[in-house]
């Protein structure tokens, strides 16, 4: 089955981990919209490939379990690793990434200059603030669950 632009095609460690981890939250989901949607996904994973509005089903599975430490506890570091690997492909996992790269080139610019003072700041759960100086010019980026950003750029 050929794959669209706007699809996700599971490699077979992948789609053992979401089948798992989609069939466990199927087993206990208690809200009938919910199993439906979970149902599709469990088919959807079984054939290998998702649609957007299954892949953005699947992400907060994933993304859950990663979080918890729930997949490398029940699939190991292997399953893990296949979980991460789906995970970067999924919506979510994509715009973290691009927001990663878009802070290392702005990173970038700082290469060869001398560093005066780096800090960082807990602002809030899981959301931090790396603020770093440079002969006279200073970063703030911002580092929490939607990714990396530049928050400020000052002289």
């Amino acid at each position: 089955m050929p794959s669209s632009p706007e699809r996700v095609r599971l490699r077979e460690e992948e789609r053992e981990v979401a089948l798992a981890e989609a069939q466990a939250v199927f087993s206990v989901a208690g809200d009938p919209a919910y199993r439906d949607e979970l149902a599709r996904l469990i088919a959807a994973v079984e054939e290998g490939e998702l649609t957007p509005v299954e892949a953005g089903t699947l992400e907060g599975l994933v993304e859950l379990g990663l979080q918890a430490g729930r997949i490398r506890a029940l699939y190991g570091p292997g399953g893990e690793q296949a979980a991460l690997r789906l995970y970067r492909r999924l919506p979510r996992g994509s715009e973290v990434r691009e927001t990663a790269a878009a802070v290392s080139e702005a990173l970038s610019s700082l290469r060869g200059r001398r560093i005066e003072s780096i800090r960082l700041d807990a602002i809030g759960p899981g959301a931090f603030s790396l603020n770093v100086s440079v002969d006279g010019a200073d970063l703030s980026l911002r580092l929490d669950r939607q990714g990396a950003r530049l928050a400020s750029v000052g002289t």
